[in-house]
């Protein structure tokens, strides 16, 4: 006999927690200890009777109840979240080029919006917005409470319209304020120059893993190696927020002959797998400085570790982000959505990326965030110069 129907008749909300944990305990039972998990649906009813009672003001109900299966998302991971029916529906049609953006990747930090990654060329990133900056308020609303998605949407608005964004940055004591413009976020995923003086180098800044990143690359290489003065390469994945999965697998095998990739791992047999280079290294053998930073997350960090973990290049620069998870978009009978994830990534080494980053192999602190291509001040690339003409 499941307990908790002495809420009474009277009242809908309790019939709904009563009849949804009755469901999760059919589901869960095994996983409990006896009238462990009944303690927990005995106590979630009383608190939700105390806040009908007793709080000072009105609740939605509806609100109040999406906000509990937010909140038990959340406490999963950063990066799992729930999509109200509206939030979903604008998810999904946000392409129609009628909302502009700020272009940034973000994620969730102890109930506080974090930047993973500003995104090259656009207005966020023009504005001075790092990665490892926390959004603590989006334009009047405090962000403190909001979900990940909630954040998203705010940060969304018609094209050429701004939105006031306040900042907090670590070792800066006052809260930062930007004022930004919103537009259209359109990424060219790679760019490419040769440079050096002593020897020519093939300099290639990935800024994503998009759709045709790896044909890009692969174009650039063989064009850079029809040049036989070229001696060697600078791969830069500062603020590259990471994409999709196969791209940085494809990317990843132009520069190692054999040997695992990455592997992944979820509780389904189908999330498992191990992937692998294929014969062949692009670049025939020649030496490699990958550049990499707090913004650098996901497949930059796959593509970073595997080829530290073979020993195939020198990471340079600061640790990265730290986002080794996979994660999928599933849509819910109320019309809403969810984002849950599925599985984990796993380097060479069998190291996890989450929430540990790749190392770099030497470390220098970024003294200047504007990555352009032969920037005078850019520390961390002239570092790598100099060991290539050493």
């Amino acid at each position: 006999m499941v307990r908790g129907n002495s809420y009474g008749k009277g009242n809908d909300m309790k019939k709904i927690i009563f009849l949804s944990f009755f469901f999760i305990n059919i589901y869960y039972a095994k996983s409990f200890s006896t009238n462990e998990l009944y303690e927990k649906i005995d106590l979630f009813g009383e608190v939700i009777e105390k806040i009908q009672k007793d709080y000072v003001d009105d609740v939605n109900q509806s609100k109040m109840m999406e906000s509990a299966i937010n909140g038990v998302l959340q406490s999963l991971d950063p990066y799992s979240a729930y999509m109200s029916p509206e939030l979903f529906k604008e998810m999904q049609t946000d392409t129609r080029g009628e909302f502009g953006g700020l272009g940034i990747e973000i994620g969730m930090e102890s109930g506080v919006v974090k930047v993973i990654s500003p995104i090259d060329d656009t207005p966020a990133e023009k504005a001075g917005i790092k990665a490892g900056d926390y959004i603590v308020k989006i334009g009047e609303t405090q962000v403190q409470g909001k979900s990940l998605m909630e954040a998203v949407k705010l940060m969304r608005g018609p094209v050429g319209t701004s939105i006031d964004l306040t900042i907090r940055r670590k070792g800066v004591k006052k809260p930062l304020e930007f004022e930004i413009t919103r537009r259209i976020i359109e990424i060219k995923s790679v760019d490419s120059e040769i440079l050096g003086k002593k020897k020519n180098l093939g300099y290639i800044r990935i800024k994503s893993f998009n759709e045709n990143s790896d044909k890009q690359i692969l174009e650039i290489i063989k064009k850079y190696e029809k040049n036989k003065k070229i001696e060697g390469y600078i791969l830069d994945l500062r603020n590259n927020p990471g994409g999709l999965l196969t791209q940085a697998i494809n990317i990843t095998d132009f520069f190692l002959d054999e040997g695992e990739i990455v592997s992944t791992k979820g509780r389904k047999t189908s999330e498992t797998r191990k992937f692998f280079a294929r014969k062949g290294d692009e670049v025939e053998g020649k030496p490699i400085i990958v550049l990499i930073n707090n913004g650098s997350a996901s497949a930059s960090e796959i593509f970073a570790g595997a080829l530290k973990d073979h020993k195939r290049a020198i990471i340079l620069g600061e640790n990265s982000y730290g986002k080794g998870s996979v994660q999928s978009i599933i849509p819910l009978r109320n019309g809403g959505g969810m984002r849950l994830t599925i599985s984990k990534y796993y380097l060479p080494s069998g190291d996890s990326i989450s929430e540990v980053g790749v190392t770099p192999d030497i470390v220098v602190e970024e003294i200047e965030s504007n990555f352009k291509i032969s920037t005078d001040n850019d520390n961390q690339l002239n570092y790598a110069l100099k060991l290539f003409n050493s």
